[in-house]
């Protein structure tokens, strides 16, 4: 389906971001994988990922807390027909003990990466009369959190973001989305469940549904696969006129 398009997805040489770019591979995209770590295994992790999905993989390290590394990054892609907006990190504290250079780190990765990305990409989309920008955002995109201040309002700011993009593409053949995940099973996740068992002196399923679970109705983590298959699912025909707009994979968190 996706056949001779490139896509370019940040912060993914794991969790959400690989997932995504597994499902575009599967599809048929070329795919440029990236982090800020340079090292033998994320090479070989986008030439694992070639070999299996018949497409060409490249890993390209970029730090996404640097505007000119995030331009940087798709210049030296050479094409992108879609981008995928995925990079970001957590911090969590009250506000009046937030740290200065935890905002800005946050901020930076997390919203103006995006920024910076699309402003490079656009170009390249609106040259072939065709592109497909899907941002990351976040069910904390729609809806707030306590002790989350920079992360909530760096997805908020997302989700405008996606908007205005839209907007500015509108009959462009270009359109922007933003996916908005709740609570999602990816190794960093994974990770944190035995503290929590350990913690909450609960079993895995119980400490899953009730402590890490508790705001997302279906009591169910989402699989990287399905937000993947929701980024396809924007690159398609059928999603043409999907524009502006947020995708929610969270359980039913934002119905609430």
């Amino acid at each position: 389906m996706l056949k001779g398009k490139t896509a370019i997805i940040t912060g993914s040489n794991s969790g959400i971001g690989l997932g995504v770019a597994e499902e575009l591979a599967r599809a048929g995209a070329d795919v440029v994988i990236n982090s800020f770590t340079d090292r033998p295994e994320d090479h070989a992790l986008a030439a694992d990922i070639g070999k299996r999905h018949g497409v060409t993989a490249r890993y390209i390290a970029a730090d996404m807390s640097n505007g000119d590394a995030c331009r940087a990054l798709v210049e030296q892609a050479g094409a992108c027909d879609i981008l995928v907006n995925n990079a970001g990190i957590q911090f969590v504290a009250g506000i009046e003990e937030f740290p200065v250079d935890k905002w800005n780190a946050i901020i930076a990765i997390n919203l103006s990466s995006a920024f910076h990305t699309t402003a490079v990409a656009l170009p390249m989309m609106r040259a072939k009369g065709w592109g497909r920008v899907i941002n990351i955002a976040s069910a904390h995109g729609l809806t707030a959190s306590p002790f989350k201040s920079a992360y909530v309002a760096a997805k908020h700011g997302v989700v405008g973001l996606s908007k205005v993009t839209a907007l500015e593409c509108a009959g462009q053949g270009i359109t922007c989305n933003a996916i908005c995940p709740g609570y999602v099973l990816t190794p960093l996740v994974e990770a944190q469940i035995p503290d929590q068992m350990k913690k909450h002196n609960m079993d895995r399923d119980t400490v899953i549904k009730q402590v890490m679970l508790e705001r997302q109705p279906s009591r169910q983590f989402a699989t990287v696969e399905q937000l993947g298959g929701t980024a396809v699912y924007l690159c398609s025909d059928a999603a043409a006129q999907v524009t502006g707009t947020t995708i929610s994979v969270d359980g039913g968190w934002t119905a609430m």
